[in-house]
C-alpha cells in the first residue's frame, strides 16, 4: 500500500471506531465527537479505561499494535462492567466489534475509577507474560535483534554457531512493512512451520490478493552511522522470493516482502560511489586492493601436492592442527571411460555449474577436481581413482604459509577459476566472469547518472526494475524506461557489495548483484554465546566485541562479575526492607 492508500485506511478504521464507541465515550462523560478524532481519540480512551497515555504510541507501532489492539477492546468492555471470560472471548473474537454491542444494544453503565490489578494469579501471569511480549517485540524490531550465524562465508571472524546481538539503530531501525505477523518470528513460525506473516499467494504478474494488501511502505528511523567499506553488515537476501531463495536470476521478486527474505550477514567490501574488480580472488576498490581490518582473514582454495602418499590419519593430523578444510580430492578417470559420451556429458554439466575443475592429465587418464560434486557409489561405478599427492585445501595466508614450509610439500599454489562461471551476477554470456575474477563494475550512488545501453543494461536492469520501480524495456537497439527512450539513467537510492571473506565458500553479492539500503536490517555488534556443535562452547568468544581490532577479548567473567554483584545487592536490599 501507498502513504495515500495508507492515510485513508486509517481514516476508514478510525470512522469505524467512533462509529461504534461513540455512545460508550458519552457514558462515560466525553464528548461524542472525541470519538471521531484520529489519535486524539485513543489518547480519551486511555483516559476513559484508566491506562497510562503512553499506551497510545504503542497502538500505532506495527507488530506491537497487534497485541495491544485486543488488550484495549477486553478494557474497553471491563470499563463498562462486562468482566467476564465471556465478554473476553467476545471482544478479541469479533474483532473488537463487541463495543457495537455495547454502544447500541447492551444497558451498560461506566465503571469509574474501576480496579485494574488482575483479579487472579493468573490474571497476573497473562498480564506480566502480555507486556513482556511487547518490550520484547519493541526492542527486537527497534534496538537489537539477536541472530546466529548459519554459515561459513566469514569463517576466522564469525563463526558457525555463534550468537551475535545485531544493532538497529546503527543505520537506523527500519519501520516493518509487513504489518499482519508474528511478533519476534522471521518468516517461518517454528514446529508448526507456517508463514508468519500475510503475504500474495498469487505469482502470475498483474494479479494482486488482499494478503499483501496491508503492507508498509519503507521507512527507516535516522542512525548516527554509516555503512563503512569493511563494515560486517546483516541484510536480508536480495534474490529470495516465495519460489526459490537460492533462484538469483528471478524475472521479478513476486510476494516475499522485503523485511521477510533470509537474513544474511557479509562484509561490505563496496559502498556506493566505488569502482569494485575483483581479481584472483581479491578486491580492487578504485583500483586499488582492498585492505581488511586485522581481525579479517580471507581465505582461499590452494592446490596442494606432496612428496609422498599422505596416510589418513597425517591428514587429520594436519587439519586438526591448522584449523583448515579440505575442499577436495583429485581423482583421475580411466581414458577409455571419458569417451563415453555420457559420461562426458555428465562431466561438462558439472564443469558449467562449478562443481568440478578439469584438466588433461596425460594420454591415459583425466584429471578431475571434485568439489562435494560426485558421491562415493557414483566414484565407483565411473572408476575413479584417488591421487593421494594431491589436495584442494581452503587456507589463509597464514596457514598457507605453513603448509608451504611443511617438509612433505612439494608444491602449493592458490587457485583462481578462470572460466566462465554462469551462476555469477549478472547471468549474462556477455560478461565472461567467475567468484574469482569478476568485473570490474560500478556501485551506484543516490544521485549518481550511468550511460544507460544495452550492453551495460543486464548489471542494472533488476536494479531499476525491482529495487526502483521502474518498468524496463527495450526496442532494437534502445533502452526504454516507462516507455520512454533514454540514454543515461539516475538512481534514486545507494547500493553496496557484501561478499564473504571465506572467498570460495560464499554464495554472495557474486551470485545476485547490488544490495540496495532498504534491504540492510542492521550492524552486529556483540558476540554473546558460542558453540562448535552441541556440547562445544567457544568460551573465548562468549560476549566478546564483533568490531575492534587486535585479537578478541572476552568480557565473560567481568559480566558473571557483575551480575553476582547485582543479586547479592537485592538480596541484601530485600533483607534489609524485611528488618
Amino acid at each position: 500500500m501507498t502513504s495515500t492508500q495508507w492515510l485513508i485506511f486509517i481514516l476508514i478504521i478510525q470512522f469505524i471506531h467512533g462509529l461504534g464507541t461513540w455512545k460508550l465515550y458519552v457514558k462515560a462523560g466525553r464528548k461524542a465527537w472525541e470519538a471521531f478524532v484520529p489519535v486524539y481519540n485513543a489518547v480519551v480512551l486511555m483516559k476513559i479505561i484508566n491506562r497510562p497515555r503512553w499506551w497510545t504510541f504503542l497502538l500505532f507501532v506495527p507488530i506491537v499494535n497487534l497485541i495491544m489492539l485486543p488488550v484495549v477492546w477486553v478494557e474497553t468492555a471491563r470499563s463498562f462492567g462486562k468482566n467476564q471470560y465471556i465478554d473476553t472471548f467476545l471482544a478479541v473474537i469479533t474483532l473488537g466489534f463487541y463495543n457495537y454491542y455495547l454502544n447500541y444494544a447492551a444497558d451498560v453503565s461506566y465503571v469509574e475509577n474501576r480496579n485494574i490489578n488482575p483479579k487472579s494469579s493468573s490474571g497476573d501471569w497473562v498480564s506480566s507474560i502480555l507486556f513482556a511480549i511487547v518490550a520484547a517485540t519493541i526492542v527486537h524490531t527497534y534496538f537489537i535483534q539477536p541472530f546466529t550465524i548459519p554459515s561459513s562465508s566469514l569463517e576466522k571472524s564469525l563463526l558457525v554457531g555463534d550468537f551475535l546481538f545485531v544493532s538497529k539503530i546503527h543505520y537506523g531501525a527500519r519501520v516493518p512493512m509487513s504489518t499482519v505477523a508474528t511478533p519476534m518470528v522471521h518468516d517461518t513460525i517454528p514446529v508448526v512451520n507456517v508463514k508468519s506473516y500475510l503475504y500474495n499467494d498469487k505469482i502470475e504478474e498483474n494479479k494482486t490478493s488482499l494478503k499483501n494488501k496491508l503492507q508498509l511502505p519503507y521507512m527507516r528511523i535516522p542512525g548516527f552511522e554509516t555503512i563503512e567499506r569493511n563494515d560486517i553488515v546483516v541484510f536480508n537476501q536480495p534474490a529470495d522470493t516465495l519460489l526459490d531463495m537460492n533462484d538469483f536470476t528471478p524475472d521479478r521478486n513476486y510476494y516475499k516482502p522485503i523485511d521477510k527474505k533470509t537474513n544474511l550477514v557479509k562484509r561490505c567490501v563496496g559502498i556506493p560511489g566505488d569502482s569494485l574488480q575483483i581479481i584472483d580472488g581479491y578486491v580492487y576498490i578504485n583500483g586499488k586492493k582492498n585492505e581488511l581490518p586485522d581481525r579479517a582473514k580471507l581465505q582461499h582454495h590452494y592446490t596442494w601436492e606432496a612428496k609422498d602418499n599422505l596416510t589418513q590419519s597425517y591428514m587429520d593430523n594436519l587439519i586438526n592442527q591448522y584449523e583448515i578444510e579440505t575442499v577436495s580430492s583429485f581423482y583421475k578417470i580411466d581414458k577409455k571411460l571419458w569417451d563415453n559420451p555420457r559420461i562426458k556429458a555428465y562431466f561438462e554439466d558439472l564443469k558449467k555449474q562449478r562443481k568440478a575443475y578439469l584438466k588433461e592429465s596425460s594420454r591415459d587418464s583425466l584429471m578431475v577436481e571434485v568439489v562435494g560434486a560426485i558421491s562415493s557409489d557414483e566414484m565407483r561405478k565411473l572408476k575413479m581413482e584417488p591421487l593421494p599427492l594431491k589436495y584442494n585445501l581452503n587456507l589463509t595466508a597464514e596457514n598457507a604459509a605453513l603448509i608451504k614450509s611443511l617438509p612433505m610439500t612439494k608444491s602449493l599454489q592458490q587457485f583462481s577459476y578462470q572460466h566462465e562461471d554462469p551462476t555469477v551476477f549478472p547471468h549474462n554470456p556477455q560478461y565472461n566472469w567467475n567468484y574469482d575474477n569478476f568485473g570490474p563494475i560500478y556501485i551506484p550512488e543516490k544521485g549518481a547518472t550511468v550511460e544507460l545501453n544495452l550492453e551495460v543494461l543486464p548489471l542494472y536492469k533488476r536494479l531499476i526494475s525491482e529495487y526502483e520501480g521502474k518498468k524496463v524495456t527495450t526496442r532494437g537497439n534502445q533502452v526504454l524506461i516507462e516507455g520512454e527512450p533514454v540514454n543515461s539513467y539516475t538512481f534514486d537510492n545507494d547500493y553496496y557489495w557484501m561478499m564473504g571473506d571465506n572467498r570460495n565458500n560464499s554464495v554472495d553479492a557474486r551470485a545476485w548483484g547490488y544490495v540496495p539500503f532498504n534491504h540492510v536490517v542492521g550492524k552486529p555488534v556483540f558476540i554473546w554465546m558460542s558453540w562448535d556443535g552441541i556440547k562445544n562452547p567457544r568460551w573465548e568468544r562468549w560476549f566478546t566485541t564483533v568490531g575492534g581490532s587486535g585479537k578478541p577479548v572476552s568480557y565473560l567473567i567481568p559480566f558473571l562479575v557483575l551480575l553476582a554483584g547485582w543479586f547479592g545487592f537485592n538480596k541484601w536490599r530485600q533483607k534489609k526492607k524485611a528488618k
